[in-house]
């Protein structure tokens, strides 16, 4: 079977518009009525991977669907892991942190580097080493929890100006 470039254009575009076990089966009847040679075909033709081919053809033959579970893959969140995590870092981060000075923004400040965050938790709530996230990972919890690092200072009192005298010619 031939495959005109009007064809070829509208088997790509359903595809792309289906996902899953639905694009599968559709490239699995698409190879089936090329007939012979029609996984090559497909490859060459369309783009679509023989891996991909295959599974919707064994799809296909058997009725069983088989399940992707892409919400499975990858890894979790630091939180899901140690469910108190975020609290034990407010409760280090708060003692140490104060509203901007100026109070022109809600800004925390804190004085502790995402480093002394790691080596508190691991003192002083026994969290290990291994089990804890990096620092990287602790300053971007920090961020989202709205800290940010920057050293704690008072406000500064304005300088005093000398007053000039009239004599003074400035």
């Amino acid at each position: 079977m031939e495959l005109t470039d009007s064809l070829k254009h509208l088997l790509k575009e359903t595809a792309q518009q289906l996902k899953g076990a639905a694009k599968r089966r559709f490239i699995a009847q698409t190879v089936v009525a090329l007939g012979y040679g029609g996984q090559y075909a497909a490859e060459r033709e369309l783009g679509w991977n023989r891996v991909t081919i295959s599974k919707g053809i064994k799809e296909l033959n058997t009725g069983i669907t088989c399940f992707d579970n892409y919400q499975g893959r990858g890894r979790k969140k630091a939180e899901e892991i140690l469910p108190n995590l975020l609290e034990d870092i407010k409760k280090l981060v708060d003692s140490q942190s104060q509203i901007d000075p100026s109070f022109k923004s809600q800004r925390l400040y804190t004085r502790l580097s995402a480093a002394q965050v790691r080596n508190q938790l691991i003192e002083k709530f026994g969290y290990s080493d291994e089990k804890l996230p990096t620092e990287e990972t602790i300053r971007v919890k920090l961020n989202d929890l709205g800290y940010r690092l920057k050293r704690v200072a008072k406000v500064q009192p304005q300088k005093k100006f000398p007053k000039l005298t009239q004599s003074s010619t400035n």
